[in-house]
Parts: C-alpha cells; sequence; structure tokens
C-alpha cells in the first residue's frame, strides 16, 4: 500500500506515514490488528495518537467489531486445509491444516517434527484440487533443519496425479515419469520455499515481522504466501531463559512472538505450523512423560495441537491433542526416504 493512503488515517502525516511504513505497518489491516503500546514503540508516535490510528484504521479496515453467526460462516468457508496425502491423518483434523489458525507439532527428538514441515512446505504449493493451496511457503529455521535435499526426495514422492497437477499448473511440459519434467518442477518448488536461519530468540521474532513483510509482497502474486513454519519454535527460547527466574520473561516474549505468527496466517489466510520440543516430567507414574515445552501461553495459542510419537521402524503416531471442533484421536503414518506416507 502506497504511504500516501495511510496519510488518510488521523494523526497520520507524510513523516508518520513512512515510519509507519518502515515498521511494517503497510496497510490499514496491520494496523488495525496493533496494540495501541506496539504501535507507539515502533512508529515513535504518543500512546493517545496510537490509539487513535488503531481505531480509524479498524474503522477503514472495518474490522473489529460484532457481526452474525453466519457471517463468520461465510469468513470460515474462505479456510482452506492444507493435505497431509495420508487418508487416515486428514480425517483426523477434519480435511488437512487449516489456514487462519496456528498448528503446534511437538514430539521427542526423531519423531518426525522436521518431516512434518519439509512435506507440508511442498504440499502447499500443490493446486487446490490435489490437496495444496496454490501458495509458496515461508520457513523460519532455528534448529538447522531445512534440507533442499529433503524436499526434493519429497517432490519425486509425491503421487503421480499430484505431480502431474503440479506440471500443468506450472506449464512445465512434460509427466511425473519424465525425469527432465520433475527436476525442472524441483527447482520451482524451491524456489517458491523463503527460508531464514534465526541465530537467537529475538533474530527470531524479527523473522516473524519480516514474513509478515514478505507476505504482503506476494499477496497478489501468482504463489502468495500460505504456509509459515517455524521449526522450531521454542528452540532457543528455553537455550536462552534457563531457570523459573527467567521464566515470566520468556513467556511474554514467546507470547508476542506467538501473535506476529498468528497475524500473518489471520491478515493473509496462510497456515502457520510451529514445532516444539518436549521434556520429561519424572512426576508422571503413568501414562506419557513428555510434556510440551511453552506452558499455557502456547497451549492456549495453538489452535491445533499434535503429538507425534515413535513406533515401530519408520513408523509414527500421530495423535490430536486439542482441536476447537474436532474429537482427539490417532493415526499412523510412515516417515519414509520419500516422505509421509500412509501405513
Amino acid at each position: 500500500m502506497p504511504t500516501a493512503d495511510l496519510e488518510t488515517l488521523p494523526g497520520v502525516g507524510p513523516a508518520t506515514a513512512e515510519k509507519l511504513n518502515e515498521s511494517g505497518f503497510e496497510s490499514f489491516q496491520s494496523l488495525a490488528v496493533a496494540s495501541p503500546s506496539e504501535l507507539s514503540n515502533t512508529a515513535d508516535v504518543g500512546e493517545s495518537t496510537a490509539a487513535d490510528i488503531v481505531r480509524a484504521a479498524r474503522d477503514a479496515a472495518d474490522i473489529g467489531g460484532f457481526e452474525t453467526g453466519t457471517t463468520v460462516l461465510e469468513r470460515r468457508n474462505e479456510i482452506g486445509k492444507l493435505s497431509w496425502h495420508i487418508d487416515e491423518i486428514d480425517d483426523l483434523l477434519g480435511g488437512g491444516i487449516e489456514t487462519q489458525s496456528i498448528t503446534e507439532v511437538y514430539g521427542e527428538f526423531g519423531s518426525g517434527k522436521s518431516q512434518v514441515t519439509h512435506q507440508m512446505a511442498v504440499n502447499v504449493q500443490l493446486p487446490k484440487e490435489v490437496g495444496g493451496l496454490h501458495g509458496s511457503c515461508i520457513f523460519v529455521d532455528s534448529e538447522d533443519t531445512f534440507r533442499p535435499e529433503r524436499i526434493d526426495d519429497m517432490v519425486r514422492g509425491l503421487p503421480d496425479e499430484a505431480i502431474n497437477a503440479a506440471l500443468e499448473d506450472r506449464e512445465i511440459e512434460g509427466s511425473a515419469d519424465d525425469k527432465d519434467a520433475v527436476d525442472e518442477l524441483i527447482d520451482d518448488v524451491l524456489d517458491k520455499i523463503h527460508v531464514a536461519k534465526a541465530f537467537n530468540s529475538n533474530h527470531q521474532m524479527l523473522l516473524a515481522e519480516k514474513a509478515k513483510e514478505l507476505a504482503s509482497e506476494h499477496e497478489d502474486s501468482e504463489y502468495p504466501v500460505r504456509l509459515l513454519a517455524v521449526d522450531s519454535l521454542t528452540a532457543h527460547f528455553r537455550a536462552e531463559y534457563v531457570g523459573r527466574g527467567q521464566l515470566a520473561d520468556r513467556q511474554q516474549k514467546l507470547n508476542k512472538h506467538l501473535h506476529d505468527l498468528d497475524k500473518v496466517g489471520n491478515l493473509y489466510n496462510a497456515a502457520v505450523i510451529v514445532t516444539n520440543q518436549v521434556a520429561s516430567n519424572p512426576d508422571s507414574f503413568f501414562g506419557d512423560p513428555t510434556q510440551p515445552i511453552g506452558g499455557n501461553i502456547l497451549g492456549h495459542k495453538s489452535t491445533f495441537r499434535i503429538y507425534l510419537r515413535k513406533s515401530k521402524g519408520d513408523k509414527r503416531i500421530v495423535k490430536l491433542v486439542d482441536a476447537p471442533n474436532l474429537a482427539d484421536g490417532e493415526g499412523v503414518m510412515r516417515v519414509r526416504g520419500d516422505g509421509l506416507k500412509p501405513e
């Protein structure tokens, strides 16, 4: 959005509009979902002025008021579902991973969390008729897990129907059994995954803000951002904030980070997938002793919580732990060289 458009808001002159743009507030929508204190700190305006700007932006963007359940249902119909290409898991999730929601995937080391983020970075780019969202992906990598070679394996491992649909969609001549065509498809898929490595928690939080800018830039492109993956959400926070004395600070920062990620999902109709580590609870005498990191803040902010645990060989149990409109349940998948597959 041009800077001049923001100048129509009360209290926003050319200089303030420029500061807002530099801080990533480029539209009425992004201002409407900001808090006055956040705006005051980032754009260097007074708290009362910031409150006026937010209020005017909400009026201009027509968000923030009450609406009927029918209107909510109509908006819910815009939500996309990103398929795992595993019927049992898709059924468990009511059709796949939802856009405009945060889906948390947690489990111990080697349970397949990073495999899920890689597979979804591929699947999101597929046409909608074969379970994709016809979009690109932003991948925030905090544990040095992203591997382009894995994307290569997973594209080759897609069902022929999905490969053929993707080739046709991208106007690449050939079919699933044409090596040159598939090689060209893989290059194009990698081109549409925007990867950034997070070096610490502050950098990770900054990347979430940059993700909003990137999603805005691609909003009207052929492949808008439809997936934001963070692998892992909690690793840096866990390492940098040690002990109970720093717990409040950690949770406060984690809360802001989650809100920034959620904004990307809601503003740009993107699915947000975050992976999370687990810790053992020595007081647990019955059941599984592992618990996800992040406490209640992450528990409440995640719309869907999925627990992965190892089984025999390449089998993984996928357990839906929490969802607002779905029953808890379990499914089975295999983590193979060519991607995530049904049992």
